[in-house]
């Protein structure tokens, strides 16, 4: 395997989440993992409440790295047509013509993805597993780079349907946003006074260069002791008595690719304990499904988080 200099990515992946914090303040760690998600080549589901950046965070992405946005509303009349695209029949030509839906963007904002119905839902599933849209027997390749970021309100749940561990396990990673400290609050508001400042955003980097660093990602050197570290953390979820579901190898396959882009992203051409171990929550948790027999409240675990952090501090570190 050909050694990655990750010094020379540093200025880049930097320079990429500097752009992108100019808009999204005092989310530091939440930019990273984006940046960590995309260039693992994965998709993000955020779970938060409204009015928290989710949108602005996915267009400003878009912007820094000079690729295309769409923004789909997802409700409960939304049909697949409307994300994947529709054949239109043509009189002069006689023929029909496939015009592209806005799932063909290099960054996909599937807003309220819960709102939309299961068959709706399903529409995501072949895009974002093999990024590519099959429609009248022909298939039609997505823009590289793709990241579809999925964003659902964890309060609110009239009207809306759960997603399917089918469709979860399509997505890399989860996280929320959570609320700005109030001094970084009145930084954004303040910076709001002239305009949106997403319109002043420039491109750190373009799409060939995200392709590049997603290449310099696979060829981040893993131990074999981190190897065995990784699976014995998935192999405790499919063990745990507080799991009815433990995850799946696509789980396992992701905690690996997003290690070894935290790597990168870090300045390192190799996978240490922490890459792992402070991306498993975000990893796998939102893969579980939780025992109802056992009753996990009962022995003081009320999330699927909480499983996983219970797991991590059970494992030994390797050092």
């Amino acid at each position: 395997m050909v050694a990655v200099d990750a010094s020379e990515t540093s200025e880049k992946i930097d320079r990429l989440c500097q752009t992108i914090g100019r808009v999204i303040y005092g989310k530091d760690e939440v930019i990273r993992l984006v940046v960590v998600c995309l260039l693992a080549k994965g998709h993000m589901l955020i779970e938060d409440v409204p009015g928290i950046g989710k949108t602005t965070l996915a267009n400003t992405l878009a912007r820094s790295v000079n690729c295309t946005f769409q923004r789909i509303q997802f409700t409960s009349d939304l049909l697949p047509t409307d994300i994947l695209g529709v054949s239109i029949y043509h009189s002069q030509k006689s023929q029909f013509e496939f015009q592209p839906g806005p799932i063909f963007a290099n960054v996909v904002l599937a807003d309220e993805v819960n709102r939309a119905s299961p068959k709706t839902q399903s529409a995501l599933l072949e895009a974002m597993n093999d990024r590519q849209v099959s429609y009248d027997s022909n298939t039609y390749p997505l823009p590289e780079p793709f990241i579809v970021i999925a964003t659902q309100n964890p309060v609110e749940h009239y009207g809306t349907f759960p997603l399917p561990e089918s469709q979860l396990d399509r997505f890399m990673m989860k996280i929320g946003i959570g609320y700005p400290s109030a001094e970084r609050e009145i930084e954004m508001i303040l910076s709001r006074k002239q305009g949106d400042p997403l319109r002043e955003v420039e491109p750190a980097l373009d799409a060939a260069e995200i392709i590049a660093l997603q290449s310099l990602v696979e060829r981040v050197r893993v131990d074999e002791t981190l190897m065995n570290y990784l699976m014995r953390i998935v192999e405790a979820t499919r063990a745990s008595e507080l799991v009815e579901l433990g995850v799946s190898p696509r789980a396992g396959l992701s905690l690996f690719r997003l290690a070894q882009a935290r790597a990168l992203v870090s300045g390192r051409d190799y996978v240490v304990p922490d890459d792992v171990k402070l991306l498993a929550v975000n990893a796998l948790a939102h893969r579980l499904v939780l025992s109802a027999h056992y009753g996990p409240k009962a022995a003081g675990i009320s999330s699927a988080e909480q499983v996983i952090k219970s797991i991590l501090g059970e494992i030994p570190v390797p050092l």
